[in-house]
């Protein structure tokens, strides 16, 4: 019951990959709308995952979720029918509200429900197994309905999932909540989203767009609301995020250690899409089918991680295992050539099941280290680390690649193939004969090349990591139990 909505919120991450064509024909979005209609989801998302965790400790973790689940429900309803740019911009926002209520709402439940360490260890690592697969299945789901149905087909997907929460979530779901919460820290809320927003969007667009005074300048604005968000919590009589937990044994070095995976897991999401769409060839539908591929193994990964520390190996071991199996994912990435479509679906596989190790184990440690009345802060603590940690890595692996390509590419190339490897295959496809093949050539094996850059960078900072883990885990134990709640949520 609880992951139901966690596949679908993760989903909604990716689903309108193969989508937007046909919304572009059938709303004509302006460009900058169409960019929103794409983003806005993460942003909101983001934005509001510290608010929710923590107002899901306050008033109820299930209550907030099926309210967060009628939001989800409602505004999918409205995206699979929008007759205008606008008011699709409108739903994916409320979307992206509904979603962050659902996220940490789902892990703190699962912190309260199983109280034995063990169990809520397998659990945590269901988590993080379907959070991940849920991406990757977005991307595929919005090919296979809009080639079959409408595009709004790729929403109402969403409708019965809800339906069913909303129904069944008050019978199976126990409620839990902080019993002495304080009050509402309401002039957080706004800093905590002006905190996060600026830096998340400024690190993508210098991903995306490459190096500019006003993504910079974003992203140093949203750094100074984060330091007053952070005076705001050390002062405020009932912080939104209290201080305390970090200074809880084992949570701090876990919120890290999860940002650093989330930043090795979308840093080569960010080269490998494009290898196999631009590289290799191959259609938007054939490249989200491959990129399944890799999921395939990333459902052991987790149980495998709990199994070794139920069998008596230190966590610490174990992250610090997942991080190197990671670098060696980076590695054979690195080997990969212009036509090495199963070493790279391999790569994939490797680095993807060392990272959903190393995250479900340090989730299962932050929120079993975290107070039991916080862990829907906790929670949030974590999703948002997840954030960060994959904008960073867009930009500054990105950055390296980019840098790369540009070196590679001969200075003689027209400027739209200096820039991207998308504009030189464009640009190719407008040069006669053996002049635009050359230059397809040369700008695969120059995305290639920086392709590697990013790996061998990727590899040398996840096996920092591993040593790291190693050195700040090895001394960290689990609670051994969790104190029972109430069973009544606070009005």
């Amino acid at each position: 019951m609880l992951m139901l909505p966690l596949l679908l919120v993760s989903m909604d991450v990716s689903v309108l990959y193969f989508a937007i064509p046909a919304i572009s024909a059938d709303l004509e979005p302006s460009a900058t709308q169409q960019l929103w209609i794409f983003d806005i989801y993460g942003f909101v998302l983001a934005g509001l995952l510290m608010t929710m965790g923590s107002l899901g400790d306050r008033i109820g973790r299930r209550r907030l979720l099926l309210a967060g689940a009628a939001a989800f429900g409602t505004a999918s309803l409205v995206a699979a029918y929008a007759s205008s740019a606008e008011t699709l911009i409108a739903a994916r926002a409320v979307l992206g509200i509904g979603g962050a209520t659902l996220m940490p709402s789902t892990m703190a439940l699962v912190r309260t429900m199983f109280t034995d360490p063990a169990q809520r260890t397998k659990a945590i690592g269901v988590w993080s197994g379907v959070m991940t697969a849920g991406i990757a299945l977005g991307s595929v789901m919005s090919g296979v309905l809009v080639e079959h149905f409408w595009w709004g087909s790729v929403f109402l997907v969403n409708l019965p999932a809800m339906l069913l929460l909303l129904v069944l979530g008050p019978v199976l779901l126990p409620e839990s909540h902080n019993p002495r919460p304080g009050r509402f820290d309401w002039p957080s809320v706004p800093l905590s989203m002006a905190a996060v927003l600026p830096v998340i969007y400024g690190l993508k667009e210098l991903a995306s767009q490459g190096w500019n005074v006003g993504y910079v300048m974003s992203v140093t604005v949203g750094l100074l609301f984060a330091a007053l968000f952070v005076h705001r919590q050390r002062t405020a009589v009932s912080p939104l995020i209290s201080p305390g937990l970090f200074r809880v044994r084992g949570f701090s070095p876990s919120v890290v250690l999860n940002l650093v995976a989330a930043f090795g897991m979308m840093g080569s999401a960010y080269f490998t899409t494009q290898y196999i769409q631009s590289v290799l060839d191959k259609s938007p539908l054939e490249a989200a089918l491959w990129s399944l591929l890799p999921s395939v193994p990333i459902g052991l990964a987790a149980p495998v991680g709990a199994q070794l520390v139920r069998r008596g190996v230190p966590r610490a071991y174990v992250v610090g295992g997942g991080f190197a199996v990671s670098a060696c994912g980076y590695v054979m990435l690195a080997l990969a050539g212009t036509d090495s479509l199963w070493l790279l679906l391999a790569a994939c596989a490797v680095l993807a099941c060392g990272i959903v190790a190393v995250m479900s184990q340090v989730a299962d440690l932050a929120l079993s280290a975290a107070p039991v009345e916080k862990a829907g802060a906790a929670s949030s603590l974590l999703e948002t680390g997840t954030e960060f940690g994959g904008a960073l890595s867009m930009a500054f692996l990105g950055s390296i690649g980019t840098a790369v390509y540009r070196h590679e590419i001969a200075a003689s190339a027209p400027a739209p193939a200096r820039e991207t490897l998308g504009g030189a295959l464009a640009v190719a496809d407008r040069l006669p004969g053996r002049a635009g093949d050359a230059l397809a050539t040369a700008a695969r094996e120059a995305f290639t090349s920086g392709m590697h850059a990013a790996a061998v960078t990727g590899a040398v900072l996840l096996a920092g990591a591993a040593a790291a883990a190693v050195v700040t885990l090895r001394r960290i134990q689990v609670r051994e139990s969790a104190t029972p709640e109430p069973e009544k949520a606070a009005v």
